[in-house]
């Protein structure tokens, strides 16, 4: 039990194992993954970061380009305003210089048209730049957002999981601490067990001395005293007498009588079914009575009128199979005879079956072809021929079987014991399909009556037939499934059954050592009656000697007393006179008389007592001390009978230790084994708890740096889209500005 305990919690143990590696694979997994995207948005930052400085670089130089295009411009105003008033006073040389002023505005405002161009093609890409870099914050925020619950889900998946790992290693603490109570518990059992043992060793070689006394003593009588071993050999073993088995001839009897009355029934439906089915033919298609049915229906009703000379001896060969099977015999197949008579009566059966059935279906043929015949009973009419020979199949296949059950009571080669129970088997499969092919010619006949009445010309005598034939198939089909289910309730115990034989054999050989072994069985019995009769004789012989002995000391006594009287008698005639002399001799004869007769009647009834005296005579002392010696050989045989009881009482019971003993040393190593392997199951638990409780350790102590890396790689991308803030929103600002 503890054992299976062990193997039971290590079994959780390793599940539990088993998936919390699966989850930690999948954190491992995810870890994975989130340092890959993790590397991705760093590398993405990086690009940006470049680009941001290159388009800062790029705003830097176009400030700087402003400004001197900004100062230049201001230049160029400032000049302007000096040389206006110039132009107006030197009108003649104007005109040159306003030509040359002229090339070099037209000059300027194309360059300045340029520097506009330019700075509002700047400020298109700061602004799609500023879009862009919005969006990517969006994206990143959105992504940090994700983390961060991706992040808090992993931190309570490992909470759990460390909170789990808690609860196991408290529960296997537990578990460890009642196993070692268990296995202390165990040990005093074991030491207990040893202890035990070592008596019983000691119990047992005494016994083992004593009993190879009596082994060698007995097996020295066996030598002397027994002439041959008759259970040696098959053929001597086959003609021994097996015990007696009241119970199972009881209920072999009984089966037989179930079997009986099914059969009865069986054999009542089927004449009755064929009787039916004649006067059917008589008045259906063609009446009789109105004119002449064809020579085919005569020859078939002819057929079967004779159906009661083969019917009727199913019932008569199954009761005398019944009556075979008495409390005094042995019932199995090789003694079972009738059972041919039975298999031979259920061949002639079929042979008439076979005779009938062409018959029958071209009687079914014939119908079809009427005028009368719809279509829906052509198609019954067919359904029927096609039952009827799977009927006459299956009673075929019955026959089969049961002649090869029949053959060990004839031939004992002709089906091997190894092959009884397969052959029962499919006596019980052949009755089933019996069954289902009575219940489809149920089905199928009540149906075509049914169609039958509905004709218009459907006479009242037809109507009455069909439903006499259908009560009879009705019967069959109920028949046919009681000895069905009847069969295979009862296969095991003929299964079971056919080892009932002679002891310490396979069975009877033959018919013959089965026969001879039935005579012996009777004239055991005999033999058996004669010895109780001749021990009822013996009690009323030694009951008769016993009331020899009571009246023989009877009549001892009598005639002590008779002398007493008489001497009595003698002393008083002393004393008294003549004339009473002459009375009291009167009366001494009276006396004398009496005491003659009832001598003789004790002599009658006991043996004769010759003697007067008051001592018994040489015979009476010898019968004395003879039936001294008798009662007291009758008291030693009774302590013999008594000692040899209690010694087979005594060796039962040293059989009875060794069993003991031996079952007691088979849990010892059983036991050991188990503690063993409890002990093995301890170490490798505590291993195992041990590689586990490392294990995820390191995996926590991982997953917490990884997270922390995870925070400090995301708490450095914050700070970088911050500062790209920044540096975003003084770029706008000084755009705004410009």
């Amino acid at each position: 039990m503890a054992s299976a305990e062990l193997q039971g919690k290590y079994q959780k143990l390793a599940q539990e194992y088993s998936k919390l590696r699966a989850q930690n694979q999948v954190l491992k997994k995810g870890v994975v993954d989130e340092q890959a995207n993790s590397a991705a948005l760093k590398e993405q930052l990086k690009m940006k970061d470049q680009s941001l400085r290159k388009l800062q670089q790029e705003m830097d130089s176009l400030t700087f380009r402003n400004l001197q295009l900004a100062k230049r411009v201001e230049l160029l105003q400032d000049e302007l305003a000096l040389s206006e008033p110039r132009g107006k006073k030197n009108k003649k040389s104007g005109e040159s210089s306003s030509q040359l002023s002229q090339e070099q505005k037209s000059v300027f405002d194309e360059d300045l048209q340029k520097k506009i161009e330019e700075n509002e093609r700047l400020h298109i890409q700061f602004f799609e730049a500023d879009e862009q870099h919005k969006h990517v914050e969006a994206e990143l925020r959105s992504r940090l957002a994700t983390l961060e619950t991706e992040a808090a889900q992993h931190q309570a998946v490992v909470d759990g999981l460390t909170r789990k790992y808690m609860e196991t290693i408290e529960k296997l603490q537990n578990d460890k601490a009642k196993l070692e109570v268990k296995s202390q518990t165990l040990e005093k059992e074991a030491k207990e067990c040893r202890l035990r043992t070592e008596e019983c060793q000691l119990q047992l070689k005494t016994l083992h001395e004593d009993l190879s006394g009596r082994l060698e003593e007995s097996l020295s009588i066996i030598n002397e005293k027994v002439p041959f071993n008759d259970t040696k050999y098959s053929q001597y073993n086959a003609l021994n007498v097996p015990l007696h088995n009241r119970r199972h001839q009881l209920k072999m009897r009984d089966i037989a009588g179930q079997a009986l009355a099914f059969v009865q029934d069986l054999v009542t439906a089927l004449l009755n079914f064929h009787t039916y089915t004649e006067q059917r033919i008589q008045i259906f298609p063609v009446d009789s009575a109105i004119d002449t049915i064809s020579p085919l229906n005569q020859k078939f009703s002819q057929y079967l009128h004779e159906n009661a000379s083969y019917v009727r001896p199913l019932e008569e060969g199954m009761l005398h199979l019944f009556e075979s099977i008495t409390e005094d015999t042995v019932t199995v197949l090789e003694t079972t005879v009738k059972l041919k008579t039975f298999s031979e009566h259920l061949t002639s059966y079929i042979c008439f079956l076979r005779k009938i059935l062409p018959y029958q279906l071209k009687s079914l043929e014939e119908e079809c072809e009427s005028s009368l015949c719809t279509s829906a009973l052509r198609a019954r009419n067919l359904e029927l021929s096609q039952d009827m020979k799977k009927m006459t199949a299956v009673f075929e296949k019955l026959q089969t079987y049961i002649a090869l059950l029949a053959l060990p009571s004839t031939e004992p080669d002709g089906l091997l014991r190894t092959n009884y129970s397969s052959v029962l088997t499919n006596v019980g499969a052949a009755l089933h399909g019996f069954h289902d092919v009575m219940k489809d010619i149920s089905k199928h006949y009540s149906q075509k009556a049914a169609i039958e009445h509905e004709l218009p010309t459907a006479t009242q005598k037809l109507i009455t037939t069909n439903d006499c034939i259908l009560s009879s198939v009705v019967a069959l089909t109920n028949g046919a499934g009681k000895i069905a289910s009847f069969f295979s309730n009862n296969l095991d115990y003929f299964i079971a059954s056919l080892s009932y034989g002679p002891k310490a054999a396979s069975g009877f050989i033959s018919p013959l050592s089965a026969e001879c072994m039935l005579q012996y069985k009777k004239k055991a019995a005999a033999y058996m009656k004669s010895l109780r009769k001749v021990q009822q004789s013996l009690e009323k012989i030694s009951k008769l000697e016993q009331e020899k002995e009571h009246w023989m000391l009877e009549a001892q006594l009598a005639k002590i007393k008779l002398e007493k009287e008489n001497q009595r008698i003698a002393d008083k005639l002393k004393n008294t006179g003549s004339a009473q002399l002459v009375g009291l001799s009167q009366e001494n004869a009276a006396v004398s008389n009496t005491a003659g007769q009832d001598e003789a009647t004790a002599k009658a009834v006991l043996e004769p007592i010759q003697s007067t005296s008051l001592v018994p005579d040489v015979e009476s002392r010898e019968d004395l001390i003879k039936n001294h010696y008798m009662a007291r050989i009758v008291e030693l045989t009774s302590q013999l009978q008594l000692a040899d009881s209690k010694s087979v009482h005594f060796y039962a019971e040293c059989r009875a230790l060794s069993k003991r003993l031996a079952l007691a040393e088979k849990s010892k190593e059983a036991l050991t084994e188990e503690m063993k392997l409890a002990s093995q199951n301890i170490s490798r638990l505590q291993d195992e708890l041990t590689t586990t409780k490392r294990s995820y350790e390191d995996q926590l102590s991982m997953m917490s740096d990884h997270l922390c890396s995870m925070n400090e790689t995301l708490s450095k991308q914050r700070e970088e889209i911050d500062t790209l803030k920044m540096s975003s929103k003084g770029n706008s600002k000084k755009n705004k500005s410009r």
